[in-house]
C-alpha cells in the first residue's frame, strides 16, 4: 500500500530516516559525552549525573565480565524501575550479551521456564524477590550466578537507613545469605575497576529478549537487536521534533521489562540526554503527581489506567501539573474522556500510539499537532509500511474501510523468536509481521483497531469487538472501568458479558447501564449480562486481562460484586 499517510506527519516529521547505524552502546555514551554533568536518573531525590551513571555502567560491566559474561551470554534483569535496572542493562549489552527483561510479578513456574528457555547465565535481582522465588528453582535453571541488590543502594540518606525499617515492616526486609553463586550489586559496582573488554559485535546483534504470548499464548522471547531498538528510538524521536535535547524530564512509570517501558521510558530519554525520574510503584498516584510536580516533568509516557488516574486523584484541579508538554500513551485505547480531562489539567498533548514487543514497539502513532483521530491508533512512523489482509488466510490484502489482521513491515520489526523458528515463520511471512489484531484502515491511512483475533466475540454470526462496548460503557458518567468478554453459548455461539467497576461513590442497576447501551449499540452488541466488580484484573503494565476474566467466568468464579 502507498504511504498515503505520509501527507498527516506534522512539520519536521520527515516520510523516510536516515537511520543512524548506533548500537543501544553507543546511544548511551553519546549522552554521557554530551550531558556529563546532567542529572541522568533519580529515585526519590538521589540523582545521578550521566557521568556518573556511565562511570557505575562501566564499573558494573567490568565485574559482569568477571562473572564470564560475554557475548553469548543472557543476564535477567529482574526489579522494577530502580537506577540498578539501568546500569545493569546498559552494562550488559557493553558486552555484547543479551539482556532477558523478567517481570517482577512472575511466579516460580513462569520464572523457571524463562531462565531455561533464554539458558540465562547471570541474574540481577532485588533482595526480596530473590529470597522468595528464584531460590526455590535454581538448581532447576542455567543459572550460573545471582547479583543481588537492595533498593535502599541507591537511595540518599536518611532513606538509605529508613528503607529496611519500612520493609521490614511491611514483612518484605529479606537478608540474603552469602553463597558460592550469589554476590551483591553495590559490592561489585565498588570493585569494579575501569578497564571494560570491548567486544566487537555489529548492529544486527541480538540486544533484548522481551517475553511474550505472541500468536499462541505459549511465553516466547521475542529478540530484539540493536538495529530494531536503535531504529525504533530514532523513529520515535523523529515524532516530536520540537523536544528540546538535554533539558526534557522523563517520569518513567512504565516498566522497563515490558517493550514500552524499555523503548519509550529508558532509551527514548537516554537519546535526548533527559533527566529522568523513576517511578518503581506507578499504581501509587499520589507519588506520580508529587513527583510531576517536584521535578517540573514534561515528557510522561504512560498508559490509559494511569492518565485515568491522575483525572480523578482527589484535589488534582488544585494543583500545578502544567510543566507536562508531551504524553505518549498506548497499551490499550484512550477513552476521548480521559484523554480531553488529562489536557485540559496539564495544557500538554497527548498523543496515542500502538505497538507490539515484536516491533520493538512502536509502529503508529497520531501527529501531535497535525490531525488527531481519537480512537485511532494513528499513522505509521516513518520508513513503516502496513496493509490489512483478510483475517481467515492472511494472503488476501484488503482495501480501506476493510477489516482485517494488520500486517506491518519495518526496520523495528524482532529477528524472531528466541529458538523458535516455527513460531517466527507463523509470524513474520515474507517479511510482513502478522500482527493477530484486526484492524482497517480509512481514507487517510490512519488505523482503527478493531480487536485481537481471539478476542472477537462472534453473536449469531456476528462479529462483536469487546474495545467498541467497553468504550460505550467508559462512557457512561458512573461508570469508571469496564471489560466486555464472550461467554460460549449453544444458540448463538457466544454472548456478550461485560465487567464494570462504577466511579467512587456511585450507584448503578444492570438495568440502567443495559438501557444506556442499547440506545449506544446495535441489538446484537449489547451485553447480556453485565457484573459489577471493586476492580478489574490487570497486568504489571495496568492492562486489563480479559483472559482472566474469561477463565474465571468459565470456571464459575467470577461474581458480582455491587
Amino acid at each position: 500500500m502507498d504511504r498515503i499517510w505520509t501527507k498527516h506527519y506534522d512539520p519536521g516529521v520527515p516520510a523516510d530516516l536516515q537511520f543512524k547505524p548506533q548500537t543501544l552502546v553507543a546511544i548511551f555514551e553519546a549522552a554521557c559525552r554530551e550531558f556529563p554533568t546532567r542529572p541522568a536518573v533519580t529515585l526519590k531525590g538521589k540523582t545521578l549525573t550521566y557521568a556518573q551513571l556511565l562511570d557505575h555502567v562501566n564499573r558494573f560491566a567490568a565485574a559482569l565480565a568477571g562473572l564470564g559474561v560475554t557475548t553469548n551470554s543472557r543476564v535477567a534483569l529482574w526489579m522494577p524501575n530502580l537506577p540498578q535496572f539501568i546500569i545493569a542493562y546498559f552494562a550488559t549489552l557493553k558486552l555484547g550479551a543479551q539482556a532477558v527483561g523478567t517481570n517482577p510479578l512472575y511466579v516460580e513456574r513462569e520464572i523457571e521456564h524463562q531462565f531455561n528457555d533464554a539458558a540465562v547465565d547471570v541474574v540481577v535481582t532485588l533482595d526480596f524477590l530473590w529470597w522468595g522465588k528464584l531460590r526455590g528453582i535454581l538448581g532447576r535453571t542455567p543459572v550460573k550466578h545471582v547479583v543481588v541488590t537492595s533498593i535502599p543502594d541507591y537511595l540518599k540518606f536518611p532513606l538509605n537507613l529508613l528503607a529496611p525499617l519500612k520493609l521490614k515492616k511491611t514483612g518484605q526486609y529479606v537478608k540474603v545469605p552469602r553463597e558460592p553463586k550469589v554476590h551483591f550489586f553495590k559490592e561489585l559496582v565498588a570493585a569494579g575497576g575501569p578497564a571494560v573488554p570491548a567486544p566487537t559485535y555489529g548492529w544486527d546483534h541480538p540486544a533484548l529478549l522481551l517475553y511474550t504470548g505472541g500468536t499462541t499464548g505459549v511465553s516466547k522471547g521475542a529478540v530484539l537487536t540493536h538495529r530494531n531498538l536503535s531504529c525504533n528510538v530514532q523513529q520515535a524521536a523523529s515524532w516530536f521534533p520540537k523536544v528540546d535535547r538535554g533539558h526534557e524530564v522523563l517520569l518513567a512509570c512504565l516498566p522497563y521489562f515490558h517493550s514500552f517501558g524499555n523503548t519509550i521510558s529508558l532509551l527514548w530519554p537516554v537519546f535526548l540526554g533527559a533527566h529522568i525520574v523513576l517511578a518503581p510503584n506507578p499504581r501509587d498516584i499520589g507519588d506520580l503527581v508529587a513527583s510531576i510536580r517536584k521535578y517540573g516533568v514534561t515528557l510522561f509516557p504512560a498508559v490509559p489506567a494511569l492518565y485515568n488516574g491522575i483525572n480523578n486523584f482527589p484535589g488534582i484541579d488544585k494543583l500545578d501539573i502544567s510543566s507536562i508538554k508531551y504524553c505518549f500513551s498506548g497499551s490499550a485505547p484512550l477513552p476521548v474522556e480521559v484523554m480531553s480531562r488529562f489536557q485540559k489539567l496539564t495544557g500538554g498533548k497527548i498523543t496515542e500510539g500502538f505497538g507490539l514487543t515484536e516491533t520493538s514497539p512502536v509502529t503508529h502513532v497520531n501527529p501531535l499537532s497535525g490531525l488527531q483521530k481519537p480512537g485511532s491508533i494513528g499513522i505509521p512512523v516513518p520508513d513503516t509500511d502496513i496493509k490489512i489482509v483478510d483475517a481467515e488466510t492472511g494472503t488476501r490484502e484488503l482495501g480501506l474501510h476493510e477489516e482485517g489482521e494488520l500486517c506491518i513491515r519495518g526496520p523495528q520489526v524482532m529477528s524472531g523468536y528466541w529458538n523458535r523458528p516455527d513460531e517466527t515463520a507463523q509470524m513474520i511471512r515474507d517479511g510482513w509481521l502478522h500482527t493477530g489484531d484486526l484492524a482497517r484502515l480509512d481514507d487517510d491511512g490512519y488505523a482503527v483497531i478493531c480487536g485481537r483475533k481471539k478476542d472477537l466475540i462472534i453473536v449469531s454470526g456476528y462479529n462483536v469487538y469487546p474495545d467498541e462496548v467497553d468504550q460505550v460503557l467508559f462512557a457512561h458518567p458512573k461508570v469508571l472501568e469496564a471489560a466486555t468478554i464472550g461467554i460460549p453459548d449453544p444458540q448463538k455461539g457466544e454472548r456478550i458479558k461485560s465487567f464494570v467497576v462504577l466511579q467512587p461513590g456511585q450507584q448503578a442497576t444492570t438495568a440502567e447501564l443495559l438501557e444506556y447501551c442499547r440506545k449506544e449499540l446495535a441489538p446484537y452488541k449489547v451485553p447480556k449480562e453485565i457484573a459489577f466488580l471493586s476492580e478489574l484484573p490487570k497486568s504489571a503494565m495496568l492492562k486489563i486481562l480479559r483472559r482472566e476474566l474469561r477463565a474465571k467466568e468459565t470456571t464459575g468464579v467470577a461474581h458480582a460484586v455491587r
